[in-house]
């Protein structure tokens, strides 16, 4: 394979939350089984559904939200082994018809409940947040909002030896000498690296809530005129996250001490505004960067394909949880409790139980997301039958 032949083009992926804002937590806070050993050896039955003390407006929204993901579920493969398309055509063909008054008997005669590992989860919050932008860049107006570059591509640099070449190439660019190289970093783009070379969305007012739309993987931008502009995720300068909560908390700069800062998205965000030269540094250890689509229907799209909904979808490792189907959590934080869909994923969001709730946009959504940190347990519910094919196949 030549150099040229090595390198595939980009095209828009859907959009996926960055890790959550509460990086101070574990991704894997309990011991669970890892992908390398399969998802499949872990699971075992969990109790009936009719015993988990669903809401008929819980049941109602996530059988709404069971029905958007049955196209996806239909077609795409299930990463993590448990199940196949064709578990979920008796489900999916009953979902559409199925009386909304009635949503929680729709989950009992189609799903029965299995915990993966020992089914203690971890989950953290997730929003669309909305900012000052602008369509033109005017005084007080300064942070691009690029597109995708038509630049980016995958390729294995110059010289990489056949039996290196597993997986998927990394992602860069070619210089004016035709040679591969790392795309730039957060730090090269602040400093105008790509400034018109790429297409630009808009422009945002502010570098600080622009960095935490980046995390969340996308937004809205609220023009002076009154324009709302929906962005979405399109793509990812290849350079690896950092989550500079965690670096905060090893600095001791996180906690509940004299001096230190709430370890929630609004104390980082506190920290920076307090420490504007420590704090740009800190924002520049995330290497990456995150490049935008413009949004013009429903919205915000999860790594599923279809729209996120406030409190009813859920981001999860697909290496253990097939992305469409429900997710029932019971948590130290009441208002994470209930039955989700599990249609997006994170860069932070690996493991077993480890899962990222939606809670929409406005300012209440950023309250609650920010601060969500919460423990306890989770179940998936699966197609009757998953569960004894499982074990007939061990």
């Amino acid at each position: 394979m030549t150099l040229l032949g090595g390198c595939l083009r980009l095209v828009p992926e859907a959009a996926a939350p960055q890790p959550s804002i509460d990086e101070a937590a574990p991704s894997a806070p309990y011991p669970v089984p890892t992908p390398a050993s399969g998802a499949v050896d872990g699971v075992s039955r969990g109790p009936n559904i009719a015993d988990l003390a669903i809401g008929a407006e819980d049941a109602a929204s996530a059988l709404s939200g069971f029905v958007e993901s049955c196209p996806q579920l239909l077609r795409r493969v299930d990463n993590s082994g448990l199940t196949n398309s064709v578990d979920w055509r008796p489900a999916c063909a009953a979902a559409e018809t199925w009386p909304r008054s009635d949503a929680l008997g729709f989950f009992q005669a189609h799903f029965e409940t299995a915990r993966v590992g020992d089914g203690r989860a971890f989950a953290t919050g997730y929003f669309e947040p909305e900012i000052l932008g602008s369509r033109t860049r005017r005084p007080g107006f300064d942070v691009p909002v690029y597109t995708m570059p038509d630049d980016l591509v995958r390729a294995w640099p110059s010289g990489t030896p056949p039996s290196e070449r597993e997986g998927r190439p990394p992602l860069g660019r070619y210089n004016a000498s035709g040679d591969f190289e790392r795309y730039p970093d957060r730090a090269a783009i602040e400093d105008g690296a790509l400034a018109g070379r790429v297409p630009v969305i808009g422009w945002a007012a502010d570098p600080v809530e622009f960095f935490f739309l980046q995390i969340q993987g996308s937004g809205r931008l609220r023009t002076p005129e009154g324009e709302v502009i929906r962005i979405g995720y399109a793509g990812q300068n290849g350079r690896g996250y950092t989550g500079i909560g965690g670096v905060m908390r090893d600095r001791g700069l996180l906690g509940d001490g004299p001096g230190q800062y709430p370890g929630s998205m609004q104390g980082i965000m506190a920290y920076i505004r307090d420490n504007p030269r420590d704090g740009r540094a800190l924002m520049r250890l995330n290497k990456s960067w995150i490049f935008f689509r413009e949004l013009t229907g429903d919205g915000p799209l999860g790594a599923l394909g279809v729209p996120v909904r406030r409190e009813a979808s859920i981001a999860a490792d697909p290496a253990f949880v097939p992305l469409g189907a429900p997710v029932w959590l019971d948590m130290d934080r009441d208002i994470a409790d209930g039955l989700w869909i599990a249609q997006d994923t994170g860069g932070a969001i690996k493991g077993a139980n480890r899962f990222d709730t939606f809670w929409g946009a406005g300012a209440d959504a950023r309250q609650i997301a920010g601060g969500m940190s919460a423990r306890g347990r989770a179940l998936l519910l699966l197609p009757r039958g998953t569960i004894d094919r499982l074990n007939r196949s061990r």
